[in-house]
């Protein structure tokens, strides 16, 4: 079973679910159990789509694209969701291409201590991520600051805060409903 709850598969799909499978196909052609699971409500499948494009597959976003997924891993940690790790980590892996370089990313992200990997900007960012995560309503202006001083323009805070607040809203989805990655292809670069 790949979810609590009922997803209904593609054949027997009514013709505006049809169509939300369609927008919510990977580039291998399939539908995920992330997007799937909202298969009773297709209008929630319509917006979780558009929403996780806007946030990681934009080409007008300016983080680059290996930092957009460790951080989506970072959250799935903290968030203890294994579905958005194994999907995310195998991304940032894939786009980091260096094993030593991404093993020791990967151990300082379970061990929730980032600073073991990264300094500057890019540890500004995560231990942004951590406490929005974790302590959402104790966020300050100072947390914003701290970014800018960093070298975060705000356009790029503005994508951070957006990646961080989608992977809280899909860890829940997922932890929530009992998603596994069962039938999936995990991972956006897995056939590649």
């Amino acid at each position: 079973m790949s979810a609590w709850i009922r997803m209904i598969s593609d054949e027997d799909a009514d013709d505006q679910l049809s169509a939300a499978l369609d927008l919510a196909r990977t580039p291998h052609g399939t539908v995920d159990n992330v997007m799937r699971v909202h298969s009773l409500r297709p209008n929630t499948m319509n917006g979780h789509v558009i929403l996780y494009r806007a946030c990681l597959h934009d080409p007008a976003n300016t983080v680059p694209m290996w930092f957009q997924e460790v951080i989506s891993s970072y959250v799935s940690t903290l968030n203890t969701c294994p579905y958005s790790y194994a999907n995310h980590w195998s991304n940032a892996r894939h786009l980091i291409g260096d094993d030593t370089r991404a093993d020791r990313i990967e151990a300082a992200l379970k061990a929730r201590s980032p600073q073991d990997a990264f300094d500057g900007a890019e540890l500004a960012a995560l231990r942004y991520a951590e406490k929005l995560t974790l302590s959402p309503g104790t966020m300050a202006e100072a947390d914003a600051a701290a970014l800018k001083a960093s070298g975060w323009q705000d356009g790029e805070i503005l994508e951070i805060n957006q990646i961080v607040g989608y992977f809280n809203y899909a860890n829940r989805l997922l932890n929530g409903l009992g998603v596994t990655t069962e039938g999936d292809v995990v991972g956006y670069y897995a056939s590649e």
